[in-house]
């Protein structure tokens, strides 16, 4: 028999695979920044460096979509790391609307100085979690972020919703 309310005190999963997702995402990054918290730096942080480091030099907008943010929220991630001396913007000569983000001596310093707990970060994950399953999250993962997938949310979407009336549900 299945119950229609929780017990007082009980929390139920949610069937919702979004938040899902999020609540996965905000375990492991807990477990990533506590990996990397002798570098100063949150895992986030990390990845925008690493980012940068794969694309330097390179618009706020280009790498914003490369991390699929927000260019407001990857703007905001940035500061802190400008104010540290990790990233510096110049302005783009093609075009002067835009800011060019590279990475300082500093911020190729502070990228290697997190590469040996990003390792451990990482192999701890794989022993926790199992190699194939670690490769199956992965390659899931990936699929996720392409737009290939986004398209076939938004066709779907479309199709299961008829009071959406063709809204475009796609970032």
């Amino acid at each position: 028999m299945t119950k229609s309310k929780p017990d007082r005190g009980e929390v139920r999963a949610s069937p919702c695979n979004c938040t899902a997702l999020r609540k996965a995402t905000r375990r492991v990054s807990q477990l990533y920044d506590a990996a990397m918290a002798p570098a100063g730096l949150k895992t986030t942080q990390r990845a925008i460096l690493g980012q940068i480091n794969r694309s330097a030099p390179a618009t706020v907008g280009a790498l914003a979509q490369a991390l699929v943010m927000d260019p407001g929220a990857l703007a905001h991630s940035l500061k802190p790391l400008e104010r540290d001396g990790f990233v510096e913007a110049a302005v783009d000569p093609a075009d002067r609307r835009n800011r060019l983000i590279g990475l300082t001596a500093s911020g190729r310093a502070k990228l290697a100085e997190t590469e040996a707990l990003w390792a451990r970060a990482q192999a701890g994950f794989e022993a926790a979690f199992g190699k194939e399953r670690t490769d199956a999250l992965g390659e899931a993962l990936r699929f996720l972020v392409q737009d290939e997938f986004a398209e076939a949310f938004a066709q779907a979407f479309a199709k299961a919703s008829p009071r959406a009336g063709g809204k475009d549900v796609r970032p």
